[in-house]
């Protein structure tokens, strides 16, 4: 069964709430007695051999009975069930199944107060825990976990350890017996909520309350205008907008102006393409895109000329795709003069880059 699921009908809300009451304490031979069964806690170092020798029991029999060896070495704290009640002296107790005390130990206590004397001294017997604190018992199946089990019973599995003496990682085994630790309390009840009130309903024949017509000494608010007497007011109320052709500074205006007209055929991607590529047919003017200084003119793989011209500020533009140059090195330039044509391709286009340095920078901040 899968136990992650919601609709599997296991549900851990109530074994949270529930608080589990601690395991009794054992006697001086690790003996817990319940009035249908009995219990021993192994001490530190514990075989069942010696837990076996110790309560006075057949260790072959104890052994059987848990699904161990004699010669399983035992965890400090780990419950073993026992096949049958022992009393204090390692034989069968002296308390019945039910939790009565054999008719045989009454009547000897009785002659004896009646004859004036004292009872003959018992054998000690251990502490029988209430019946309505006494836990169920689980055996162990094929293929059972400790969490499985936890919430079959509906408690928690940290409680299931504790009880019964699990190891950290809280294994179990075929043929085990578990005790199922039993609440100390019940579960807060979760309160019910408060039903919403309802109405008030007058009683049969009293009628309704008349509600207070208008009062004449309180006038009626004066009718509002028509919309189109609204819109036209707010209007007028309206401040006239500003300008912003008007008011736009040098500062704001694009940098460069465009080298040729056209369209972008190929966008700034830095590593793939460090400039833009504009369509333009074979021709057509180039301009330079702000006024400075011709930097350098060298030539591509394909012996195409590359124009650089350097501005203010440490920008440069870069014109490639170019032929029949009106430019030489170390020429002054102004904004939009011709520099050359664009040259003949399929299809033609103008190669056209920016750079801060020897850092390209996407043009279109400069241009728009």
């Amino acid at each position: 069964m899968d136990m992650r699921r919601s609709d599997n009908g296991f549900s851990t809300a109530e074994a949270a709430r529930q608080a589990t009451a601690a395991r009794p304490r054992p006697d001086a031979r690790g003996i817990i007695t319940y009035p249908d069964y009995q219990v021993v806690v192994a001490r530190p170092g514990d075989t069942v051999s010696a837990v076996a020798q110790r309560v006075g029991i057949a260790e072959g029999e104890l052994a059987r009975f848990n699904a161990l060896d004699s010669g399983t070495a035992l965890r400090g704290g780990e419950v073993l069930a026992l096949p049958r009640r022992v009393d204090g002296t390692g034989g069968t107790t002296g308390v019945a199944q039910n939790g009565a005390i054999e008719i045989s130990t009454l009547a000897d206590a009785a002659i004896a107060r009646a004859e004036g004397g004292s009872p003959a001294p018992q054998t000690q017997r251990p502490a029988v825990q209430p019946a309505s604190e006494q836990p169920r018992q689980h055996r162990v199946q094929r293929g059972e976990t400790a969490f499985q089990i936890a919430r079959l019973y509906n408690v928690a599995p940290r409680a299931l350890a504790d009880w019964n003496g699990l190891d950290p990682e809280m294994r179990v085994r075929e043929g085990q017996v578990l005790m199922i630790p039993v609440p100390d309390q019940p579960a807060p009840a979760r309160a019910a909520p408060e039903p919403a009130p309802e109405p008030a309903v007058p009683a049969p024949g009293s009628g309704s309350a008349t509600p207070l017509p208008p009062s004449a000494s309180t006038p009626l608010p004066p009718p509002e205008p028509p919309a189109r007497e609204q819109e036209a007011a707010a209007q007028e109320a309206r401040p006239p907008s500003p300008a912003l052709s008007e008011t736009r500074t040098e500062a704001t205006r694009p940098r460069f102006v465009m080298p040729v007209e056209g369209r972008i055929i190929r966008a700034y991607a830095p590593g793939r393409n460090e400039g833009i590529g504009i369509a333009a047919s074979a021709g057509t003017a180039v301009k330079a895109t702000a006024a400075g200084r011709v930097a350098a003119i060298t030539e591509d793989t394909n012996k195409v000329p590359v124009v650089v011209i350097q501005h203010d500020n440490g920008l440069l533009s870069v014109y490639a795709q170019l032929e029949g140059l009106t430019v030489a090195r170390g020429a002054s330039v102004t904004q939009g003069q011709t520099i050359g044509r664009v040259r003949a391709g399929d299809p033609s286009f103008l190669h056209f880059e920016v750079r801060q340095g020897m850092n390209s920078v996407d043009p279109m901040r400069y241009l728009q």
